[in-house]
């Protein structure tokens, strides 16, 4: 594989001197290709393409050295490589008139036995379709005067591995294992048909410049300490070029195949060489220039939020432009370098123009300094200066005479866009896409050269980003001023900027007195977002006075909402309350307008005003208009939760219009939960751990409104809280609340209606504090509803002890709920028996607790009988009630088995007789 001694190399050796690898090869190699990302080479011969790695070979401890292992072969049928280019595992081949560009891939991703199904199944269409054309040779057809030309073909993507050309792998490395499991995947064909008509040469219809164009992006990892490791180029965006005689073609090649731009030239092309920002471009005497769309694609890879309002970025299908041509006499190749274009040429006798004529200047001059090795000649400039160098050339131009090799330099990037720029401003009041046209050239240059791994200079990149944030306001100010389809991008590039709203308000003030009276479309449109979302910055008196004049007049219907944005805090209420009575009522919500001047009236301390807007509608009504624009009543004041002027007012006013309003706001996904509690607490001014009554008023509204299950077990455990904490503290609220337990009973399913046997516990001291026994009854109803989960709330019960009648009265409600009746028993006949026969009457009513009546209360009774006490009349009556209760239930001969042996038997006679005479009755 190596044409050397592997053993001998460096031991011997100079340091500077040359190592040579020879790569033996089975048969001629036409083209080769080296993947500027791996240092692969791909070799190109007769109907196959030969892959050799670049790998490290040790020869020893002290040194290693580059070698290469021929890795794949990949068969192509009936393709004789003309060009060939390789790129981070692309891999792209023209003929003369055919181009086909293939995906290598580790891992199969397709059927591993339909590319052979496949390739049969075409093979035998071929076959089925030409007949014997294939079996004629090409000198046959030729000699009997027929021309055999294929049909014009553009094969993409799946349609292209499908019926594309055949494609085969064969693995040679010496890791068997990995090279297995590699693929290809054919992912564009196209096939030209030479012009016959014209009679031309079939050299003008060959196919030439092929090449394949990454874009890289930074990709570095963080260490654990949160610093940056060092970056490393990953491959972003892939092109591939090629080019006719008369036209050349741009693809995106990665992440989708799909054609780009198409160039047409002005005369026959020689070659071309692609860079990200330029396509450079030679025919016989001239040197153009074409604009690129490569970045733009890029970007979109790049992110994905590019053509959003938050970022935006001239579109791929945006037309390419030719910046200017640059005369050379006998062009004959080029390449490029960096920032750096070289040509080469042969100027012959005939060629007598001037050297010095140049093209007339059409937007910008893209050359800085040419560097020229003239042999016939020589100056300080020559790039061979020394005499032995040039009696060679001297000799050599004897023979051929006229070869010369020029270095141009390429302007640098921000030069070119101040240029651009500058001849935009030609267009400045002249309503064109034009102006649109040549920003977005400009801005895609400066986003090409950021784009660049390379650019590590802190000072050139803080260049180009300062550019770039200028070619945005530039392009934000044509967008807003110009009335187009795209007129909406305004907002992206002024936020791309880095511009305040005060900064383009100030900027726009020139447009608006050179006799603009309407603004457009795009300005209104950015104005009305930045209005929304800028919350934290405030306009000046003065702009928000020209705010209020710029809707007033293109878009009358948006006045109430600009009103109400936290950035016109500075207006002044006179001004806006006269462009408010100017309103015309018909196309927009009267509501809306009317709570709009009642918020300016209390702004200018106007009440009656305020007062008779309010009063011009329904509660519902207001409520409706509070959600048509929710900043009314909350805005947002660097991220924090700010009530308004009028909300303020109105919870001093109106609590119950505020609450509704808010509810109204939350159940339209208007504001969320955290901030209507953070609401209320700012309005209130309470601190965060204390919760103000308003905010329980507007919990117990949300469960009157029947909220997601997800929402209402919250809620439950925020009023819980609330009303265990004001309990247990005697705490009253800060204001009335506005709905008593009865309303609640009455208008929510989820406060249910209080067990009567509670009432027993209810002692009379609880009853003379109004709060006191409304957070108690509302607990309670609570507990007693049918959507709670009683065994969650177990553990907030600690605050409320047992000693007090208001917490026995819940923890026995909780036992209840759980089921737990015979604990619920034994706690009534230690602190309250009188509630026991009630108790019983109402839970023991179904069958699986009928028994708890002979099971538990009767033996219970007749324990703390023969105990006596202080209780004894209230157990003694509770045992008569459970016998009454025992002797219809069960049978006579049962009945008598459960009475107490050293009972009276006089006491128990009239139950026996009882249950006796109910059975001779049935």
């Amino acid at each position: 594989m190596v044409g050397h001694r592997v053993e001998g190399c460096f031991r011997e050796a100079s340091k500077d001197q040359m190592s040579i690898i020879e790569i033996p090869l089975a048969e001629p190699p036409l083209c080769i290709s080296c993947c500027p990302v791996k240092g692969d080479l791909l070799v190109g011969c007769l109907n196959k393409l030969v892959l050799f790695s670049l790998k490290w070979q040790a020869v020893n401890e002290e040194f290693s050295m580059l070698d290469f292992e021929r890795s794949l072969i990949i068969h192509m049928e009936n393709i004789l490589p003309a060009e060939i280019s390789f790129c981070a595992g692309y891999v792209a081949v023209t003929t003369d008139l055919e181009v086909l560009i293939l995906r290598l891939e580790s891992e199969v991703t397709i059927d591993p036995s339909s590319p052979t199904k496949n390739t049969l199944a075409r093979q035998a269409a071929k076959a089925g379709e030409k007949g014997d054309a294939h079996s004629v040779p090409a000198t046959q057809l030729e000699s009997e005067d027929f021309v055999i030309c294929q049909k014009p073909t553009e094969l993409l993507g799946e349609v292209c591995r499908q019926s594309g050309p055949s494609v085969t792998l064969e693995s040679t490395g010496l890791n068997d294992e990995k090279a297995s499991a590699s693929c290809v995947q054919p992912i564009l064909y196209r096939c030209f048909t030479p012009d016959v008509s014209s009679y031309v040469f079939p050299d003008d219809t060959k196919l030439h410049s092929l090449q394949l164009l990454p874009i890289f992006q930074m990709a570095g990892s963080v260490t654990a300490d949160g610093k940056s490791s060092s970056q490393e180029k990953e491959l972003l965006s892939l092109f591939c070029f090629f080019s006719l005689p008369h036209i050349g073609y741009l693809y995106m090649a990665a992440k989708s195949v799909e054609l780009m731009s198409v160039y047409q030239y002005p005369e026959k092309s020689r070659q071309a060489v692609l860079t990200p920002q330029f396509l450079h471009v030679i025919t016989s005497n001239n040197l153009q220039c074409f604009t690129v769309r490569c970045s733009a694609a890029a970007a979109r890879d790049a992110d994905p939020y590019v053509d959003t309002t938050l970022k935006a970025c001239p579109p791929v299908s945006l037309d390419i432009c030719a910046l200017r041509m640059q005369l050379f006499i006998g062009l004959k190749a080029i390449c490029h370098f960096k920032n750096h274009i070289i040509l080469l040429t042969k100027a012959g006798s005939e060629d007598t123009p001037d050297r010095r004529k140049s093209s007339k200047r059409l937007l910008s001059m893209p050359v800085e300094t040419t560097l020229c090795l003239c042999p016939q000649a020589p100056s300080t400039h020559s790039l061979n200066s020394r005499k032995d160098v040039s009696a060679q050339l001297k000799a050599s131009t004897a023979v051929e005479a006229g070869w010369n090799l020029y270095i141009v330099d390429t302007i640098s990037t921000v030069q070119l866009y101040k240029e651009m720029v500058d001849y935009s401003k030609t267009y400045k009041n002249v309503r064109t896409q034009s102006c649109i046209h040549l920003l977005s050239e400009a801005h895609l240059l400066v986003r090409a050269a950021l784009m660049d791994p390379c650019l590590t200079e802190p000072g050139e990149k803080e260049e180009l980003l300062e550019a770039f944030r200028e070619s945005c306001g530039h392009l934000g100010d044509c967008y807003s001023r110009l009335d187009t389809q795209y007129s909406h991008l305004a907002l992206p590039y002024y936020k791309m900027s880095g511009l305040s709203m005060t900064d383009v308000l100030t900027r726009i003030d020139s447009v608006l007195e050179d006799g603009s009276q309407n603004p457009e479309r795009g300005l209104l449109f950015y104005i009305n977002h930045s209005l929304y979302e800028n919350v934290d910055e405030e306009l000046s008196e003065e702009l928000a006075t020209k705010v209020i004049q710029i809707f007033s007049i293109a878009e009358p219907k948006q006045l109430p909402h600009a009103l109400c944005s936290p950035c016109m805090k500075n207006m002044d209420p006179l001004i806006a309350m006269k462009h408010l009575k100017k309103l015309n009522p018909a196309g927009m919500s009267s509501v809306l307008v009317a709570l709009s001047k009642a918020a300016v009236a209390l702004k200018i301390g106007d009440l009656n005003t305020y007062k008779k807007e309010m009063k011009c509608h329904t509660e519902m009504k207001l409520v409706c208009g509070f959600i048509l624009e929710p900043r009314l009543l909350v805005q947002q004041k660097k991220g924090q939760v700010v009530p308004t002027e009028l909300a303020a007012h109105l919870k001093e006013t109106q609590p119950e219009l505020l609450v509704a309003s808010i509810l109204g706001l939350q159940k339209n996904n208007k504001i969320e939960v955290e901030e209507a509690d953070a609401f209320f607490k700012v309005l209130c001014g309470k601190d965060e751990d204390v919760i103000p009554q308003l905010l329980v008023d507007f919990w117990e509204a949300q469960l009157v409104a029947s909220l997601p299950e997800i929402v209402l077990q919250n809620l439950f455990f925020k009023l819980l809280s609330q009303y265990i904490w004001r309990l247990s503290q005697r705490q009253s609220p800060d204001t009335k609340p506005l709905r008593n337990p009865e309303d609640l009973i009455n208008s929510c399913s989820h406060y249910g209606l209080i067990y009567p046997w509670v009432t027993f516990l209810t002692s009379p001291d609880s009853l003379h504090d109004q709060n006191y026994a409304e957070d108690l009854s509302k607990l309670q109803s609570l507990i007693c509803g049918p959507s709670f989960d009683v065994a969650s709330i177990l553990p907030f019960l600690e605050p409320l002890s047992e000693d007090t009648s208001a917490g026995l009265s819940i923890h026995l409600l909780c036992l209840t709920r759980l089921k737990e009746h015979e604990r619920a028993i034994d706690s009534l006949l230690d602190r309250c028996p009188e509630a026991v026969i009630p108790y019983a009457h109402h839970e023991l009513k179904e069958e699986g607790h009928r028994a708890l009546w002979w099971k538990k209360l009767l033996p219970d009774l007749c324990q703390r009988l023969r105990e006596g006490g202080e209780k004894y009349d209230v157990h003694l009556s509770s045992l008569k009630e459970t016998l009454a209760v025992v002797a219809a239930e069960l049978e006579l001969r049962d009945f008598l088995n459960i009475l107490p042996e050293d009972g009276t038997a006089a006491f128990f006679l009239p139950y026996l007789l009882y249950s006796s005479r109910k059975k001779s009755i049935t």
